[in-house]
């Protein structure tokens, strides 16, 4: 049987065994090669072609050479890589199908030729010598400026750890998570930076998960898309901002999971920020959670007063500023939401004082702050929502945080947790702590709970229109 006929009946085999879309992505590409007795051997695009092959479709793959060359036969891969901007330059490398990839070190032999130039495009080969890649990281935004407060302690504390020993540590990855403004990308950036200044050999990539995903998009439109994961699969750290981007994004989630266990089988760091918790992420896949979930998860929780201080003064002392104790008070004890919005507010106050040639006085702070207050959209707090629904239902906050079972007290309980989740960005597990000390299970039943009630329970629904209507005047 030649090459040509023993190849077409695998395919045609293939073909009615997966779908469309499948075939064409990962079947039309191969070129058959070479027919030597009972060993086939296959050209295929990438190193990560192959692994894709072989875990996903290794069975049919044997099974359909089996039935062409019987129970003996053998596939042989030859990898052929291509220059992105399309260098005839290529090499090949044989892999037999029994191969399984050594993670510890994936080096492919003869690619460092390929390039001498110094790059930051996204699509690169790897195993490229003296690569330098710009690795996008803001210098504003270190440790020397991200001050510890109790808010932040074990976040600061793994990041530090983490930028010390990049892979080395079991907080791998790191997910930072935590509301707008607390300081989520000011650590990741202090990581990479500390990184870049102790190991400078290392290849550190900061990057925001829409960016991620849009190169992604771009990858697949040019069908570029093993080259776009070849780069990834090259960075030593890699630091993904907002990656809850990656809801409901299929395509992304998919390709950025192949390069997660490549990068963490490989001893790479991984570090991602996320506005949820694990736990609270949605359309993002169980596979995928799961390896969130490998390494540690630290919350940046709201700076409480003390920690508010100690960042206007940090403020004030790196711009050369000073400003009476009475005015930094003032705006610490009125400004609760974010890290940002605080800075924003000094800022605003040394504007308002240079531009109008005014002192910083306490009658201007309260000016500033009032807008502020006004102009931020109020993010209803927990201990709010509490105190709103206890008033509803003729309790205080005690009996609603207590461990009784009485159906009442639980449905007023619950409640205030389903109100929490939708109104605030707090993690599950932050709403069941300052909710009677309970888990985010409990948290995540009673959500549930409240959804299936107001369905099918007309009074527990006028509980719920009518507490909606509270908390939107």
């Amino acid at each position: 049987m030649s090459l040509e006929s023993v190849w077409k009946n695998c395919l045609n085999f293939i073909k009615d065994n997966i779908q469309d879309q499948a075939y064409k992505t990962w079947f039309e590409p191969i070129q058959p090669i070479k027919l030597d007795e009972n060993i086939l051997s296959i050209q295929v695009p990438s190193k990560f072609f192959y692994e894709w092959l072989e875990e996903h479709y290794v069975k049919l793959l044997k099974i359909a050479l089996t039935k062409e060359l019987g129970k003996d036969a053998k596939l042989v891969y030859i990898i052929k890589m291509e220059n992105y901007f399309g260098s005839p330059k290529s090499f090949t490398e044989k892999i037999p199908s029994d191969y399984k990839p050594k993670m510890k070190s994936q080096k492919i032999e003869g690619s460092s030729s390929y390039f001498k130039n110094e790059l930051t495009n996204p699509f690169i080969i790897p195993g490229i010598q003296n690569l330098k890649i710009d690795s996008q990281l803001n210098p504003n935004y270190n440790f020397n400026n991200f001050l510890e407060g109790d808010s932040n302690r074990l976040a600061r504390s793994a990041g530090y750890a983490v930028s010390n020993r990049p892979g080395g540590t079991s907080f791998n990855p790191l997910l930072i998570f935590g509301g707008v403004g607390l300081g989520k990308t000011h650590l990741a950036n202090a990581i990479g930076i500390n990184i870049k200044q102790k190991f400078p050999d290392k290849t550190v990539l900061y990057i925001s998960a829409e960016k991620f995903t849009q190169q992604y998009i771009e990858s697949v439109k040019k069908n570029n898309r093993n080259d776009f994961i070849h780069f990834y699969q090259l960075i030593d750290i890699l630091i993904i901002d907002d990656v809850q981007f990656f809801s409901g994004k299929s395509g992304t989630q998919d390709v950025f999971f192949h390069i997660f266990n490549h990068l963490h089988q490989n001893g790479k760091q991984v570090v991602l920020t996320s506005d949820k918790a694990p736990v609270d992420m949605q359309e993002i896949e169980q596979r995928l959670l799961s390896r969130f979930k490998w390494g540690l998860s630290a919350e940046l929780q709201t700076p409480n007063y003390e920690t508010r201080i100690s960042i206007i003064k940090n403020k004030l002392s790196r711009d050369g500023v000073e400003m009476d104790d009475e005015i930094i008070f003032y705006v610490a004890k009125h400004i609760k939401t974010n890290v940002r919005e605080l800075e924003g507010a000094i800022i605003s106050l040394m504007a308002q004082s240079s531009f109008n040639r005014k002192n910083i006085t306490i009658d201007l702070a309260k000016v500033i702050v009032e807008k502020f207050v006004k102009n931020t959209n109020k993010e209803i707090s927990i201990d709010h929502i509490q105190k709103v629904v206890s008033d509803y239902f003729q309790m205080d906050v005690m009996t609603l945080q207590s461990k009784t079972r009485k159906r009442h007290i639980v449905q007023a309980r619950q409640l205030a947790m389903f109100f929490s989740k939708k109104f605030t960005k707090a993690s599950l597990a932050s709403i069941g702590t300052k909710i009677g000390r309970r888990d985010h299970a409990t948290v995540l039943h009673a959500c549930k709970t409240v959804d299936n009630l107001a369905f099918t329970d007309k009074q527990f629904r006028k509980y719920v229109d009518d507490l909606n209507k509270k908390f939107s005047d």
